[in-house]
């Protein structure tokens, strides 16, 4: 027992000597993540409040500030431990260079997200179609693009996959044209036709008077005498414009007796004489 005590006495020491650095030490990086949330929290409504930064670039910045607090955080708690900063950096630097050559494809996202950034050819909110998917941007941060589906499906696309490919913003221009086939019967009046299609553009408030549109017979088919209606609007007024037209020629089509055919042959049977 009184050895069993002794052993005791020696250890007790030790282990609070050891055991409050450690504890010290957990509790500094718990606060300073809880400051580094804040810090990063406080900078993106900054940014979301001011006029001068844009929305691309908010979460961006709180992420760095983020990131940052955390570092300092970390050295200060290396720094209690005793252990020399240059030497850190030192082995941080090496450690870098080292992941840095096994994740070159990484790098490689990196770097296309800062020509995104850079460049800005899209924006959060834009609607867009890059790296083989359509979808509306929700986040553009250094490896990724992040975007949702029109049916509300969450996509991440690598940034080096949408620098690499075409990328089609549909929400940067004011104004989009809308490009639409009609066809009416052979038997049917062309001009009576092409009258009722331009009192339906002229009747909606939503159809731009300059640019014009342009309605004019743009083929012969098989089955029909086919019209391109091309009206120009505003771009959040391109779906439902696109879909209330067309409605609205079926419907006056009906009315003024014109027909709309369907593809159709005429087929003529020779009877062979013997």
């Amino acid at each position: 027992m009184d050895q069993l005590e002794e052993m005791l006495g020696e250890a007790l020491p030790l282990f609070v000597e050891n055991a409050i650095p450690v504890i010290l030490a957990i509790i500094m990086l718990y606060v300073g993540y809880i400051v580094s949330k804040w810090a990063g929290n406080r900078v993106r409504k900054a940014c979301d409040k001011s006029p001068k930064i844009d929305d691309t670039l908010s979460p961006l910045i709180s992420k760095t500030v983020k990131f940052l607090v955390l570092i300092v955080v970390f050295i200060l708690v290396l720094d209690n431990f005793g252990m020399r900063i240059t030497s850190f950096i030192a082995i941080l630097g090496a450690a870098g260079l080292a992941i840095g050559l096994a994740l070159q494809g990484t790098l490689s996202n990196v770097a296309s997200g800062v020509m995104l950034l850079t460049l800005r050819p899209f924006r959060i909110g834009d609607f867009i179609i890059a790296g083989g998917t359509s979808g509306v941007v929700d986040e553009i941060s250094l490896f990724t693009t992040q975007l949702h589906t029109p049916d509300n499906v969450f996509v991440m696309v690598p940034n080096s996959s949408v620098w690499g490919s075409e990328i089609k913003n549909f929400s940067r221009n004011d104004t989009r044209r809308n490009d639409m086939v009609f066809g009416i019967g052979y038997s049917d009046d062309i001009d009576k036709a092409m009258t009722v299609l331009k009192r339906i553009l002229e009747d909606d408030e939503r159809v731009l008077k300059d640019p014009a549109p342009m309605i004019a017979v743009s083929e012969l088919g098989d089955s029909s005498v086919d019209f391109v209606v091309r009206p120009w609007c505003k771009k959040e007024d391109y779906w439902a414009l696109r879909f209330d037209i067309i409605k609205k020629v079926k419907q006056t089509f009906d009315k003024e007796g014109i027909s709309i055919p369907f593809p159709q042959r005429d087929v003529h049977l020779f009877q062979q004489k013997n």
